[in-house]
């Protein structure tokens, strides 16, 4: 198989070769991996740990930055903050958190799909001959959320639900379109389109089912139908404890389901795959919290052999981290769990 014939057999449940896989990592570890493994680019590491999902993307406008404040075409905001690892970029309230109308929120200068440019896909899509491609970066509640502050916005949900449901829809509007120009672009050449909007903590719902029903389910049915019309799969994030939603988001049309935090509450790997492995692709599923930060390589390989015997048992699976691999989980672990090794030069 071909990484492309191996991660679309994966999703609709058949037996491949080996158990496709991707990686997703925070910007500081792809640049200590391009160092350590001493290639030139993140897909050169991509190659190195056999990774068979290419991502793709438009040139969106430019984030704008101000007074020590980062902005992007949606008016989320960053500002610097000391973590243990440095001063990083850390979310602030957005550029809709103080509005006391609908009127301003419709007033806000929205993107439109006309200030992105779109003439790169097709030649990043020959670049990625014989790899399944993926694109998209459709959040249609937890993005605008940051834009008007989360806090705000799970309060709007209860007494301003017509700011709510207006934001929704902008942000919908968009990525739909988002995702009709990229195809005309590529001439549809894409496999995978990922939706996202965390519904999950550590041990349970963000918002009750009522409210996800309300407010998301209608967005996501709405990208699942027209992802479907045009032959393309649909990945949806969501971190956290989100088995209570697992079921609705397999009726609304969810393909693939990422990235399956194991160590949250009702999300273990057997559980999952005995009750809806048979209807929804997982990718995902590597901890992060615990497994690759704090254990050894020798560890890590038996966990995700261990791993991959259980969610990838018939197909259904593409082996993943439980999230953006972060700065704490060593160069080596993460070798580990793509079963590679420093060369010994290195």
């Amino acid at each position: 198989m071909n990484s492309r014939e191996r991660v679309l057999a994966a999703i609709n449940h058949q037996e491949t070769d080996r158990a496709p896989a991707d990686i997703w990592a925070e910007g500081e570890v792809w640049t200590r991996l391009i160092k350590d493994l001493r290639v030139p680019g993140q897909d050169d590491v991509r190659d190195l740990l056999n990774v068979d999902i290419r991502y793709i993307s438009p040139v969106y406008p430019p984030d704008v930055e101000q007074d020590g404040v980062r902005q992007n075409m949606w008016g989320e905001r960053w500002a610097k903050a000391n973590t243990p690892w440095g001063e990083n970029w850390e979310h602030i309230d957005g550029a809709l958190a103080g509005v006391t109308s609908l009127a301003e929120i419709e007033a806000f200068p929205w993107p439109t799909c006309d200030d992105v440019d779109y003439s790169g896909l097709a030649e990043q899509c020959e670049r990625y001959d014989g790899y399944a491609i993926s694109c998209g970066n459709a959040d249609v509640f937890e993005r605008p959320a940051l834009v008007r502050g989360f806090e705000n916005m799970l309060c709007d949900t209860a007494l301003n639900p017509d700011w709510v449901e207006y934001l929704t829809g902008v942000f919908l509007d968009f990525f739909a379109e988002d995702f009709i120009r990229t195809m005309e672009a590529t001439n549809g050449r894409v496999d995978i389109f990922l939706a996202m909007t965390d519904l999950g903590t550590q041990s349970g719902l963000l918002q009750s089912m009522d409210t996800f029903r309300r407010f998301i389910a209608p967005s996501i049915r709405t990208l699942a139908d027209l992802v479907h019309r045009h032959g393309v799969k649909l990945m949806f994030h969501s971190c956290g404890a989100v088995r209570e939603a697992i079921p609705e988001l397999i009726e609304l049309g969810v393909d693939i389901l990422n990235p399956i935090q194991p160590a949250a509450e009702g999300m273990e790997p057997e559980g999952l795959k005995r009750d809806f492995g048979d209807r929804i692709c997982f990718h995902g599923g590597v901890d992060i919290q615990y497994l690759l930060p704090l254990e050894s390589a020798d560890a890590v390989r038996r966990e995700v052999r261990r791993r991959v015997g259980i969610l990838g048992d018939g197909g259904g699976y593409i082996l993943a981290p439980s999230h953006n691999l972060q700065q704490d989980i060593s160069t080596e672990n993460i070798l580990a769990m793509y079963d590679k090794k420093l060369r010994s030069d290195e």
